[in-house]
Protein backbone atom coordinates (compact mmCIF):
# COMPACT_ATOMS: atom_id res chain seq x y z
CA UNK A 1 0.00 0.00 0.00
CA UNK A 2 3.33 2.27 -0.37
CA UNK A 3 3.37 2.64 3.49
CA UNK A 4 7.07 2.65 5.15
CA UNK A 5 7.29 2.00 8.81
CA UNK A 6 10.51 1.77 11.19
CA UNK A 7 12.32 4.28 10.12
CA UNK A 8 15.44 4.94 12.00
CA UNK A 9 18.51 7.73 10.64
CA UNK A 10 21.56 6.48 9.48
CA UNK A 11 24.39 8.19 7.71
CA UNK A 12 24.67 8.08 3.90
CA UNK A 13 27.83 6.42 3.94
CA UNK A 14 26.83 3.60 5.67
CA UNK A 15 23.96 1.45 4.64
CA UNK A 16 20.58 2.79 4.20
CA UNK A 17 17.44 2.45 2.08
CA UNK A 18 16.14 5.63 1.33
CA UNK A 19 18.11 8.77 1.03
CA UNK A 20 16.53 12.07 1.79
CA UNK A 21 16.65 15.36 -0.97
CA UNK A 22 13.69 17.24 0.16
CA UNK A 23 10.98 17.87 2.70
CA UNK A 24 7.32 18.94 0.99
CA UNK A 25 4.65 19.90 4.11
CA UNK A 26 1.28 19.05 2.34
CA UNK A 27 -0.32 20.99 4.63
CA UNK A 28 0.68 23.73 2.85
CA UNK A 29 -1.15 22.74 -0.04
CA UNK A 30 -5.08 22.78 -0.74
CA UNK A 31 -7.04 21.34 2.53
CA UNK A 32 -9.26 19.67 0.93
CA UNK A 33 -7.25 17.24 -0.18
CA UNK A 34 -4.62 17.18 2.77
CA UNK A 35 -7.17 18.68 5.79
CA UNK A 36 -6.84 16.96 8.88
CA UNK A 37 -9.39 14.55 8.48
CA UNK A 38 -8.40 13.98 5.09
CA UNK A 39 -7.02 10.29 4.09
CA UNK A 40 -3.69 9.47 3.10
CA UNK A 41 -3.15 9.61 -0.71
CA UNK A 42 -3.28 6.46 -2.94
CA UNK A 43 -0.65 4.59 -4.88
CA UNK A 44 -1.60 6.77 -7.33
CA UNK A 45 -1.97 10.13 -6.12
CA UNK A 46 1.23 9.15 -4.63
CA UNK A 47 3.14 8.50 -8.04
CA UNK A 48 1.80 12.18 -9.05
CA UNK A 49 3.22 13.14 -5.93
CA UNK A 50 6.38 12.62 -6.78
CA UNK A 51 6.01 14.17 -10.46
CA UNK A 52 4.57 17.32 -9.14
CA UNK A 53 6.88 17.67 -5.52
CA UNK A 54 9.62 15.16 -5.48
CA UNK A 55 11.39 15.25 -9.23
CA UNK A 56 12.58 18.61 -9.42
CA UNK A 57 14.52 18.95 -6.04
CA UNK A 58 15.86 16.07 -5.69
CA UNK A 59 17.63 16.33 -9.50
CA UNK A 60 19.06 19.62 -7.85
CA UNK A 61 19.99 17.47 -5.14
CA UNK A 62 22.27 15.26 -6.84
CA UNK A 63 23.47 17.68 -9.42
CA UNK A 64 21.82 17.20 -12.09
CA UNK A 65 23.23 13.78 -11.75
CA UNK A 66 20.71 11.23 -12.78
CA UNK A 67 20.50 8.25 -14.62
CA UNK A 68 16.11 7.76 -15.80
CA UNK A 69 17.51 3.94 -16.47
CA UNK A 70 19.87 3.51 -14.05
CA UNK A 71 19.62 1.31 -10.39
CA UNK A 72 18.35 4.67 -8.33
CA UNK A 73 14.40 5.96 -8.53
CA UNK A 74 12.78 9.04 -7.05
CA UNK A 75 10.26 8.02 -4.33
CA UNK A 76 8.21 9.93 -1.80
CA UNK A 77 7.66 8.88 1.58
CA UNK A 78 4.68 9.95 3.57
CA UNK A 79 4.27 9.68 7.45
CA UNK A 80 3.09 6.56 9.44
CA UNK A 81 -0.74 6.21 9.99
CA UNK A 82 -0.73 7.02 13.04
CA UNK A 83 1.64 10.30 11.98
CA UNK A 84 -0.98 11.01 9.16
CA UNK A 85 -4.27 10.73 11.63
CA UNK A 86 -2.40 12.92 13.99
CA UNK A 87 -1.99 15.98 11.17
CA UNK A 88 1.67 15.24 10.48
CA UNK A 89 1.47 16.38 6.91
CA UNK A 90 5.36 15.88 6.02
CA UNK A 91 6.18 13.99 2.82
CA UNK A 92 10.19 12.87 1.88
CA UNK A 93 11.36 12.78 -1.34
CA UNK A 94 14.50 10.89 -1.83
CA UNK A 95 16.25 8.11 -4.00
CA UNK A 96 16.10 4.42 -3.24
CA UNK A 97 17.31 1.49 -5.17
CA UNK A 98 14.44 -1.28 -5.79
CA UNK A 99 14.74 -5.10 -6.47
CA UNK A 100 12.42 -6.46 -9.22
CA UNK A 101 9.20 -6.48 -6.81
CA UNK A 102 10.32 -3.09 -5.49
CA UNK A 103 11.61 -3.57 -2.20
CA UNK A 104 14.10 -1.01 -1.48
CA UNK A 105 17.53 -2.47 -1.03
CA UNK A 106 20.65 -1.57 1.25
CA UNK A 107 22.62 0.78 -0.75
CA UNK A 108 26.15 2.35 0.73
CA UNK A 109 27.02 5.62 -0.18
CA UNK A 110 25.83 9.00 -1.21
CA UNK A 111 23.80 8.73 -4.38
CA UNK A 112 25.39 11.68 -6.22
CA UNK A 113 28.93 9.94 -5.81
CA UNK A 114 27.94 6.52 -7.03
CA UNK A 115 28.49 4.76 -10.35
CA UNK A 116 24.17 4.34 -10.97
CA UNK A 117 24.49 1.49 -13.45
CA UNK A 118 22.39 -1.51 -13.16
CA UNK A 119 24.94 -4.17 -13.15
CA UNK A 120 25.06 -8.10 -12.06
CA UNK A 121 27.79 -9.55 -10.47
CA UNK A 122 30.08 -12.07 -12.43
CA UNK A 123 28.34 -15.15 -11.99
CA UNK A 124 24.90 -14.30 -11.73
CA UNK A 125 22.23 -15.05 -14.21
CA UNK A 126 19.50 -12.92 -15.69
CA UNK A 127 16.31 -13.22 -17.82
CA UNK A 128 15.38 -10.97 -20.50
CA UNK A 129 11.53 -10.46 -20.10
CA UNK A 130 9.65 -9.34 -23.29
CA UNK A 131 9.73 -5.38 -22.48
CA UNK A 132 13.43 -5.90 -22.21
CA UNK A 133 13.34 -5.41 -18.37
CA UNK A 134 16.47 -7.82 -16.70
CA UNK A 135 16.29 -9.76 -13.23
CA UNK A 136 18.23 -12.08 -11.60
CA UNK A 137 17.53 -15.51 -11.56
CA UNK A 138 18.73 -18.62 -10.32
CA UNK A 139 21.05 -20.29 -12.60
CA UNK A 140 18.99 -23.56 -12.75
CA UNK A 141 16.32 -21.54 -14.06
CA UNK A 142 15.91 -20.16 -17.52
CA UNK A 143 18.00 -17.37 -18.19
CA UNK A 144 19.55 -15.61 -21.06
CA UNK A 145 22.29 -14.09 -19.42
CA UNK A 146 25.16 -15.62 -17.45
CA UNK A 147 27.28 -12.75 -15.85
CA UNK A 148 31.07 -12.90 -16.62
CA UNK A 149 32.70 -9.30 -15.47
CA UNK A 150 31.97 -5.71 -14.94
CA UNK A 151 33.80 -3.33 -16.82
CA UNK A 152 34.15 0.55 -15.66
CA UNK A 153 33.94 2.47 -18.78
CA UNK A 154 34.37 5.63 -16.84
CA UNK A 155 38.34 4.41 -16.37
CA UNK A 156 38.58 4.06 -20.35
CA UNK A 157 36.68 7.07 -21.09
CA UNK A 158 37.71 9.77 -18.45
CA UNK A 159 37.07 12.52 -21.44
CA UNK A 160 33.24 13.10 -22.89
CA UNK A 161 30.64 10.83 -23.27
CA UNK A 162 32.16 7.85 -25.39
CA UNK A 163 29.99 6.93 -28.74
CA UNK A 164 28.53 3.52 -29.00
CA UNK A 165 30.96 2.53 -31.72
CA UNK A 166 34.20 3.75 -28.96
CA UNK A 167 32.24 0.99 -26.45
CA UNK A 168 31.55 -1.45 -28.66
CA UNK A 169 35.34 -1.68 -29.92
CA UNK A 170 36.60 -1.59 -26.52
CA UNK A 171 34.29 -4.48 -24.94
CA UNK A 172 34.52 -6.74 -27.75
CA UNK A 173 37.93 -7.29 -26.91
CA UNK A 174 37.80 -7.04 -22.82
CA UNK A 175 34.46 -9.10 -22.91
CA UNK A 176 36.43 -11.86 -25.17
CA UNK A 177 39.05 -12.12 -22.70
CA UNK A 178 36.61 -11.50 -19.56
CA UNK A 179 34.80 -14.75 -21.30
CA UNK A 180 37.83 -16.77 -21.73
CA UNK A 181 38.95 -15.87 -17.43
CA UNK A 182 35.63 -17.05 -16.51
CA UNK A 183 35.63 -20.19 -17.96
CA UNK A 184 39.37 -20.88 -17.25
CA UNK A 185 40.11 -21.14 -20.44
CA UNK A 186 39.07 -20.45 -24.48
CA UNK A 187 38.98 -24.02 -25.08
CA UNK A 188 36.52 -24.32 -22.71
CA UNK A 189 34.52 -21.09 -23.85
CA UNK A 190 34.44 -22.96 -27.57
CA UNK A 191 33.59 -26.04 -26.09
CA UNK A 192 30.40 -24.01 -24.36
CA UNK A 193 28.98 -22.60 -27.79
CA UNK A 194 28.52 -19.99 -25.80
CA UNK A 195 29.30 -16.16 -27.28
CA UNK A 196 30.57 -13.22 -24.80
CA UNK A 197 27.45 -10.67 -25.23
CA UNK A 198 27.64 -6.57 -23.22
CA UNK A 199 25.71 -3.50 -23.08
CA UNK A 200 26.32 0.06 -24.01
CA UNK A 201 25.53 3.31 -21.95
CA UNK A 202 23.47 6.01 -23.84
CA UNK A 203 24.52 9.74 -23.65
CA UNK A 204 21.78 9.96 -21.26
CA UNK A 205 22.50 7.52 -18.83
CA UNK A 206 26.35 8.85 -18.94
CA UNK A 207 25.39 12.28 -18.23
CA UNK A 208 23.04 11.35 -15.65
CA UNK A 209 26.06 9.27 -14.02
CA UNK A 210 26.42 5.89 -14.81
CA UNK A 211 29.65 4.32 -15.91
CA UNK A 212 29.60 0.70 -15.62
CA UNK A 213 28.98 -2.38 -18.08
CA UNK A 214 28.51 -6.00 -17.56
CA UNK A 215 30.46 -8.54 -20.20
CA UNK A 216 28.03 -11.90 -20.05
CA UNK A 217 27.92 -15.24 -22.21
CA UNK A 218 24.68 -15.87 -24.32
CA UNK A 219 23.57 -18.08 -27.33
CA UNK A 220 21.58 -16.90 -30.29
CA UNK A 221 18.50 -18.98 -30.73
CA UNK A 222 17.30 -19.96 -34.71
CA UNK A 223 15.36 -17.14 -34.67
CA UNK A 224 18.16 -14.43 -33.68
CA UNK A 225 17.12 -13.86 -30.10
CA UNK A 226 18.05 -15.14 -26.53
CA UNK A 227 18.51 -19.01 -26.30
CA UNK A 228 17.07 -20.20 -23.06
CA UNK A 229 20.00 -21.00 -20.60
CA UNK A 230 19.87 -24.09 -17.87
CA UNK A 231 22.85 -24.17 -15.74
CA UNK A 232 26.30 -22.27 -15.51
CA UNK A 233 28.58 -22.89 -18.10
CA UNK A 234 31.27 -22.18 -14.92
CA UNK A 235 30.38 -26.22 -14.63
CA UNK A 236 31.00 -27.82 -18.13
CA UNK A 237 29.50 -28.35 -21.13
CA UNK A 238 27.49 -31.67 -19.29
CA UNK A 239 25.55 -28.95 -17.03
CA UNK A 240 24.62 -26.88 -19.59
CA UNK A 241 21.13 -26.22 -21.71
CA UNK A 242 20.89 -24.45 -24.49
CA UNK A 243 17.00 -24.60 -25.58
CA UNK A 244 16.54 -27.82 -23.66
CA UNK A 245 19.66 -29.48 -25.46
CA UNK A 246 23.39 -29.97 -24.33
CA UNK A 247 25.37 -27.52 -26.27
CA UNK A 248 26.65 -28.81 -29.22
CA UNK A 249 29.44 -31.28 -30.59
CA UNK A 250 32.49 -28.64 -31.74
CA UNK A 251 34.50 -30.04 -34.27
CA UNK A 252 38.29 -30.94 -33.17
CA UNK A 253 40.63 -27.68 -34.00
CA UNK A 254 44.24 -27.15 -34.20
CA UNK A 255 45.45 -26.13 -30.90
CA UNK A 256 46.07 -22.40 -30.14
CA UNK A 257 49.34 -21.30 -30.87
CA UNK A 258 50.78 -19.00 -27.49
CA UNK A 259 51.63 -15.10 -28.74
CA UNK A 260 54.75 -14.61 -28.87
CA UNK A 261 56.63 -12.46 -26.10
CA UNK A 262 58.34 -9.25 -27.16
Amino acid sequence: DGTVSNFQQASCEGEHRFEVSARENLATYPSSEFGRNAPMPDLTRQAQLREELCQSPTLRYLGGRFDPVGRYSIAPILPPAEAWAAGDRTMLCGVQSTDASGVPLLTTGAAAEQDQAVVAQPGECVFVDDSRSLRLVDCAENHHLETTSIVDLGAVFPEGTPSVEDQDRHLQEACTQAAIDYLDGEENLYQSTLQPYWGTLGQASWIGGSRSVNCSLFHVNADGGFANLNGTARAGREALLIDGQPPAEQPPRNPLREQPVP
